[in-house]
């Protein structure tokens, strides 16, 4: 009898001992190359050295060494490599352990900051499974199903359809619905926060148009709504850039960091601008663990690697090999609908969902490639491997995910 709760889904019943690169050994010393990179987080890949023995050193020093206590000496360290990759104008960090965590002190800041009680999330949005998390949350009900009533004050308001024929047509009424929304449900003057994932997540590896974020963006400033970028899985360089808000040049009031940041050590960070974070009363926001000494040496070892020269135009390079190769089978393969998305965060949308199960467990059984689902439908294959990946393996992934659409699709 196992003793480990069954609430977590799984992705594959393998039992691993180990990972290295973007490969994980399993008990019985069977390889399998991991294009779920523990779900967008393992950035660096397995066990990069780098990190590994920045963790390592850092354990002799302090494993836990309490932000409310003490004052280690990470923590500014760290806050000033943030200060220099984040968007402009974002020059403040508050640290914790998750994604979900971090989404929910950013609105609890947005609240502070503005006097107001709403939020605004969109149509697919993913933010995490905690209480309010759980209630901005809307790619499936399976994460909030049974835990009703959840917090009030949040409206949802459209996304654009990446399947429409006429995108200018579906910008402007996802803009269009957004400003009704401010008109019939939650006036501008009770709006805290719009929170917007620029590339949806679970609900589907979807961009924001540059119209639409922009659009949203230019009405949060007109409002004084707090834009919030959650970037907790397109963040620290999964779409070729540091932040995929990056490639639009904008300036959110808070960020959302996790996942990538620490190569998978339990981490996460919110940035803001000094003039928001002073109206943040002391002591109304914190954590036991949050600026941890090793996630800290981790985050700092992890952005190094990224920083070093050919990081992220390796990472722009194979999205452009991955998504072209996935269009050359799109052709051949008429189950397949759209290829999408930056970097190292693409989408393959099939037409049938039912179909998605079995190209999976082909690629996993028959390919040793392990690929993840996405989308409300479920209809979504998502690519998301560490981003050091090889050519070679991008080809090798691409290889068995073509072998699975001959046998299954």
């Amino acid at each position: 009898m196992s003793h480990l709760s069954n609430v977590w889904f799984k992705v594959t019943d393998l039992e691993v001992a180990s990972g290295r690169g973007c490969r994980v050994t399993t008990v019985d010393g069977h390889d399998y190359l991991d294009f779920a990179a523990g779900i967008a987080v393992n950035s660096t890949g397995h066990s990069h050295p780098k990190v590994t023995a920045a963790i390592a050193e850092q354990a002799e020093r302090f494993v836990h060494a309490s932000a409310n206590v003490f004052t280690h000496d990470l923590l500014e360290p760290l806050a000033t490599k943030l200060d220099e990759v984040t968007p402009p104008g974002i020059d403040t960090f508050f640290f914790a352990n998750s994604g979900a965590e971090i989404t929910e002190a950013a609105i609890k800041l947005a609240k502070q900051v503005t006097k107001r009680p709403n939020t605004v999330v969109f149509q697919g949005s993913f933010h995490g499974r905690t209480h309010l998390a759980m209630a901005m949350t809307t790619s499936k009900t399976v994460y909030r199903a049974g835990h009703a009533p959840l917090p009030g004050g949040v409206f949802v308001a459209p996304f654009p359809d990446p399947l429409a024929s006429d995108q200018e047509a579906t910008i402007n009424a996802a803009l269009r619905g957004f400003d009704r929304l401010l008109k019939q449900q939650t006036a501008p003057s009770e709006t805290a926060a719009v929170i917007l994932e620029p590339v949806l997540g679970e609900g589907g590896y979807v961009p924001a148009p540059r119209a639409f974020i922009e659009g949203i963006a230019e009405r949060c400033r007109e409002h004084g709504i707090m834009f919030v970028a959650d970037e907790v899985q397109s963040g620290f360089g999964r779409t070729g850039h540091w932040f995929a808000v990056d490639r639009f040049e904008l300036e959110p009031d808070i960020i959302c960091m996790a996942k990538g940041i620490a190569s998978g050590f339990p981490f996460a960070a919110l940035g803001t601008r000094r003039e928001l974070d002073d109206q943040w009363p002391t002591g109304s926001h914190g954590g036991t663990y949050g600026g941890n000494p090793l996630g800290c040496a981790a985050a700092l070892a992890t952005i190094e690697v990224m920083g070093e020269p050919g990081f992220l135009d390796n990472v722009r390079s194979r999205g452009t090999q991955l998504r072209d190769a996935l269009s050359e089978l799109k052709e051949h393969h008429p189950v397949l609908r759209q290829v999408r998305g930056p970097g190292l965060m693409v989408a393959a949308s099939f037409e049938d969902p039912s179909v998605v199960p079995g190209v999976l467990d082909h690629c996993l059984r028959d390919g040793g490639v392990i690929l993840m689902s996405a989308g409300t439908d479920g209809n979504i294959v998502r690519w998301m491997p560490p981003l050091i990946v090889t050519a070679a393996e991008i080809d090798e992934a691409v290889g068995a995910f073509a072998n699975a659409l001959k046998a299954v699709a």
